[in-house]
Order: structure tokens, then C-alpha cells, then sequence
């Protein structure tokens, strides 16, 4: 996709050193670029989750390295009805919601771009690792050089006259060239952290975090085959093909391989387990996703042959996409699939282009012989 130079173009800057680098590689193709730092929490009874302060001061010494302006603007209320409250819907349901996904739709690419254009920017440029390329039918959204920093799953949902006004530098970047570049720079962020999970959630503090606004429920825990096996805290405090922390540990009268959440009953509030990363209980075959979103406007010829995403970072699934009513389709995989999660996102490719995708709202058991047929 191509922009000229001398443009004004508005860089989302988060304190992190990706959004950094993607200022100065504007600057140097001469683009007039301004930076702009959006405050999306506010917690006024406890300040201690977000580190938007610091993060505030690193975009600062960026702008000020680069010679440009820095505006702040605060988003709070736009975070909290479009992104934080389906967010809370979705653990209310039982389901592991993913709002990075919406927090682009909504912010980065709404309130952020429409706040942009106020302002009188072209453009708006972000530090995600992903590539855009111009097509017949408009704006294609492609995966980025850096596989293992691909972003494309997290932006599958951005309208398509949002991504005709973005710009993502890093696209044909390396991670490793990107932190060399900040470092030869001056940036004091040049070997800052990755940021990781919610922006606003301490990594460690997740389940206090929610405590604060679903009320924990506590419940049984039960073998596939209803064996009482101790309690859980909560069910929003678990997920599908989760081991870490469910607490059971090793017991006499079952066998010693690990425990995995294999399912959450809400109308009992019991959670079920099974012993065995891919036990039968674990794996799928097909789903259904629904808010669909297809990147270029409009649903391409269903039924399609394509890959799908089930969660970030996982490989590219064989698949095949057929129709529902609308807004809904079902998803057949090739093999079965590991804890398909009711709330993550399904995401859709052809190759290096990401074709869009929808909210998983349900997923069908692989029978034991497809899962037999899998592993061998």
C-alpha cells in the first residue's frame, strides 16, 4: 500500500518500542509525523494495574528524540462501553473473550483514527507487525516478514476503510532489526519488555483484577465421568486446555498424568477436567462463529476452502467455511483442534492474506476416531 511522502500521518504511540520505531521510519521517508498517546484505563480506586504513567514518559522521550509533537488524549469512556463491558459480558457467559481484537476495531482504529482526522492527519501509522497491499476489491490485510510477531489475527476485525487510512511500518521487519533500530536511535525504550495480555492487567493479577467486577463463584471440580476431584474459585477464572492452576494435584486413586479444563458447565457451576494434553474431551472437529467481519467489506463465495486460527500464534488449520443465516458460518477442520474456545476469535487466510473472521460461540466434539486418526 502505498502513501506519499510529506504527508501528515498521526502514530499511535504506546511507550513500547514498536510504536517508536515505526515514528522514526516515517520521519526518515518524510512524512510529517506527529505522535499521539491514548490513555484507555482509569481505576480511580486502584492505579497500580496500569503502567500508563511510565508509558506516558517513554513516549515523550521518543517524541522529543524525534523532534515531533505529542498529543494525549483519553479514551476512557470509549474503552469502557465498547470494549471493557463485552469483555465482562463475555466472562459473565463462561466464555474467554479476546478484547484486543475489539480494543482495534473500537479504538486504535476508530476513536484513535477519527480523533486523527480531527486533527488533520492523512493517516494513522501503529507499531503492529502486519502488512497492508492494495487490491481490485481494496485494501488487502496481510501477515507481517516476522512470523513470530505477526498481529493480522488481532486486526481481522478493522473495517476496510479504517485500514485505507493506516500505515504499519514494521510489517516487513524483524523484531530483532526493530530493537537494533530503536537502540541506534537513543530511544531509553529500546529494550523495554513486550507488553503481554490486557493492557491495563499486571500479568500476575488477572484473576484479583476480575474479582473486582464479577463476583467469584465458587464450585465443584469433576472428572469426565463426574468424579469429585476438589473445588474451583470460579469458573471466569479458567479456560479450555488450561493446566496451570487448577489446583488438584496428584491423587491416589486416579492416574499421575496432568489435569486439563476440558469444560465449564454454568447451570451447575462445575468445572470439568481430564487427564492428558490431547484427551478426546479436549478436541474438536468443527465450530460455529458468529459477528462475522470479512476484511475487504464484503463475505467472499461460501463454501470456501481456506486455513482458520483458533487462537494467536497457532499454525494455519485446513479448513472449510460454509454459510448459516447470516452473520453466522460453521467451520470444518481437516483434523481435530485442540480447546476450540467459545469467545476466542476465528480467524480466516488464503495464503499471507488474512481474509477476516468471527467470535466462536460454539464448537462440535471430534468423535474418537477422528482424534485416533489425528494423533497417528
Amino acid at each position: 500500500m502505498s502513501v506519499s511522502p510529506s504527508t501528515r500521518v498521526i502514530v499511535g504511540l504506546s511507550g513500547g518500542v514498536d510504536s517508536a520505531v515505526a515514528a522514526l521510519l516515517l520521519k526518515q521517508q518524510g512524512y510529517v509525523v506527529e505522535g499521539l498517546f491514548m490513555d484507555n484505563w482509569e481505576d480511580g480506586e486502584d492505579e497500580t494495574y496500569c503502567t500508563a504513567a511510565q508509558d506516558y514518559q517513554d513516549a515523550r522521550q521518543v517524541c522529543e528524540a524525534l523532534g515531533v509533537s505529542l498529543h494525549k488524549v483519553n479514551f476512557a469512556a470509549e474503552y469502557r462501553e465498547r470494549v471493557f463491558r463485552h469483555f465482562l459480558d463475555g466472562y459473565a457467559r463462561g466464555y474467554t473473550p479476546n478484547p484486543d481484537v475489539l480494543c482495534n476495531s473500537e479504538i486504535k482504529f476508530k476513536a484513535f483514527l477519527d480523533h486523527a482526522l480531527r486533527l488533520g492527519a492523512a493517516h494513522i501509522a501503529t507499531g503492529h507487525y502486519a502488512r497492508l497491499s492494495d487490491g481490485a476489491d481494496g485494501v488487502k490485510l496481510l501477515k507481517a516478514t516476522d512470523a513470530g510477531k505477526d498481529q493480522s489475527y488481532f486486526l481481522h476485525a478493522v473495517p476496510q476503510a479504517a485500514l485505507q487510512k493506516a500505515i504499519f511500518p514494521l510489517g516487513e521487519l524483524l523484531k530483532t532489526d526493530v530493537r537494533k533500530l530503536a537502540r541506534d536511535a537513543g530511544f531509553a525504550n529500546h529494550d523495554k519488555k513486550d507488553s503481554t495480555g490486557i493492557c491495563f492487567v499486571g500479568e500476575c493479577r488477572f484473576g484479583e483484577f476480575l474479582g473486582k467486577f464479577l463476583p467469584a463463584q465458587p464450585g465443584e471440580i469433576e472428572s469426565a465421568d463426574g468424579m469429585h476431584l476438589g473445588s474451583h474459585n470460579g469458573l471466569m477464572y479458567y479456560t479450555l486446555g488450561q493446566r496451570q492452576g487448577i489446583g488438584i494435584g496428584g491423587r491416589r486413586d486416579t492416574e499421575a498424568a496432568p489435569w486439563y479444563v476440558a469444560g465449564k458447565d454454568m447451570g451447575r457451576n462445575v468445572l470439568t477436567v481430564v487427564q492428558g494434553h490431547d484427551h478426546p474431551r479436549l478436541m474438536r472437529e468443527s465450530l460455529h462463529a458468529s459477528e462475522l467481519h470479512w476484511v475487504a467489506g464484503k463475505a467472499p463465495q461460501l463454501p470456501l476452502r481456506c486455513t482458520a486460527k483458533t487462537r494467536y500464534r497457532q499454525a494455519d488449520q485446513p479448513c472449510c467455511v460454509t454459510a448459516l443465516e447470516p452473520g453466522r458460518c460453521s467451520v470444518d477442520f481437516d483434523r481435530p483442534q485442540r480447546a476450540v474456545t467459545p469467545g476466542q476469535y476465528a480467524v480466516f487466510y488464503s495464503g499471507e492474506e488474512c481474509l477476516g473472521g468471527g467470535v466462536i460461540e460454539a464448537a462440535t466434539p471430534a468423535a474418537t476416531s477422528a482424534v485416533l486418526r489425528s494423533a497417528g
